[in-house]
């Protein structure tokens, strides 16, 4: 961003902060559906600076931490195989499946790469015709369109030695899904905006209307999310539950058409598994047969793989907003981020992984000191 600091000024900051001290009247509470929110939150202290009774609800905002277990062990098991070149966005590469993870794999002989965009990957397939290139394509309505972009290349050149592995996953039906929970303790949402960058806000006015909950499409800086609470407890107090958006700087009500068209060129929505919380209908996307082709999953013959949760971890309850990190009896202690022991402790826009880099344990215990129990 060209002026980054200006979305980060400590008197604007405070100007915030006033305004909220003088519009909430009652508590209330907000989920930030975005990883990268989370993190800006609990790094720069958000969270704990809003006055007394707004509580911040971390939601299933982490597209890794989403990824279901599944997947990433269809992923070993296509990784494994001697004529595959595996490529991946680094984030992947430790989050831990059943038995072991992707940079592990590569440890042992496993020819495993880091690319920084799917695009990558099929110029090594151009470049590297004897192997059998696998782009792994997850992530939020974010990260679909480059990779439909990657199918639609790879069809076009003819390439037989390219396929993907999907697992998106799209964010309406899954806050949709928090909703209809009895238990759900969200008024409000801050709507990640890079999402809302390619989607739009459309698809979130009828969830608006329904839940009669405001929606606020936020960006990722600290004033993107101080005024995003702001405009959420302003409607809040009001009565009022529309969809506003903040992050008018980057997002408009219809999004990106192109980016929109040629995902829908490539995909379909799908029902999809969100690993920790179980199976969502409608809230993935899948190859339209048109590009079964290039589906990863069948050519290698994975489909059928079923994997179970580390007993331990809570991740689900950490990406409903049920449980924080500090609930968890393994947090700190058996689960780290070189030891995790679900996806939210080591991927990059996880919550687990942003209260242990802040430094946040359990009544004040250090990292290094026996964190107690607590049940999970």
């Amino acid at each position: 961003m060209r002026y980054l600091d200006e979305y980060r000024d400590p008197e604007l900051a405070r100007s915030l902060l006033d305004r909220l001290q003088q519009v909430a009247t009652r508590p209330w509470r907000i989920m930030e559906v975005c990883g990268g929110q989370t993190h800006t939150l609990v790094r720069q202290g958000i969270d704990e600076l809003l006055p007394a009774g707004i509580r911040m609800i971390h939601g299933p905002g982490c597209p890794v931490c989403v990824t279901p277990l599944e997947t990433l062990d269809r992923a070993m098991a296509v990784a494994a195989r001697p004529e595959v070149t595996f490529t991946s966005f680094g984030d992947m590469l430790r989050v831990p499946g059943t038995h072991t993870d992707l940079l592990s794999l590569r440890a042992r002989g496993a020819d495993v790469r880091v690319v920084y965009s799917p695009m990558d990957a099929v110029r090594i397939a151009v470049a590297e015709s004897d192997r059998q290139v696998v782009s792994l394509a997850v992530g939020f309505e974010t990260t679909a369109p480059a990779n439909a972009m990657a199918v639609l290349h790879a069809r076009r050149l003819g390439l037989a030695n390219f396929s993907v592995l999907v697992s998106h996953v799209l964010v309406p039906p899954a806050m949709t899904a928090l909703l209809a929970d009895p238990d759900c303790e969200v008024q409000a949402f801050l709507a990640a905006g890079h999402v809302c960058a390619v989607m739009g806000w459309r698809q979130y006015e009828p969830i608006a209307a329904r839940w009669r909950v405001p929606v606020v499409v936020t960006g990722f800086e600290p004033l993107d999310l101080l005024e995003g609470v702001l405009m959420a407890v302003e409607q809040l107090e009001a009565g009022r539950h529309v969809v506003e958006n903040q992050y008018v700087r980057a997002v408009r009500r219809a999004g990106n058409r192109h980016a929109q068209q040629v995902v829908a060129e490539v995909f379909r929505v799908t029902d999809r598994t969100w690993r920790g919380i179980g199976p969502l209908p409608a809230s993935g996307l899948e190859l339209t047969p048109d590009y079964a082709a290039f589906d990863a999953a069948r050519r290698f013959g994975v489909t059928d793989v079923r994997s179970a949760e580390h007993p331990e971890c809570i991740a689900g309850a950490v990406l409903t907003g049920a449980r924080e990190p500090t609930d968890c009896a393994a947090y700190g202690t058996r689960c780290t981020p070189r030891t995790p022991l679900g996806a939210p402790m080591v991927s990059a826009e996880g919550t687990c992984a942003a209260y242990h880099a802040a430094g946040r344990t359990p009544q004040g215990a250090r990292h290094d000191e026996p964190v107690p129990h607590t049940t999970a």
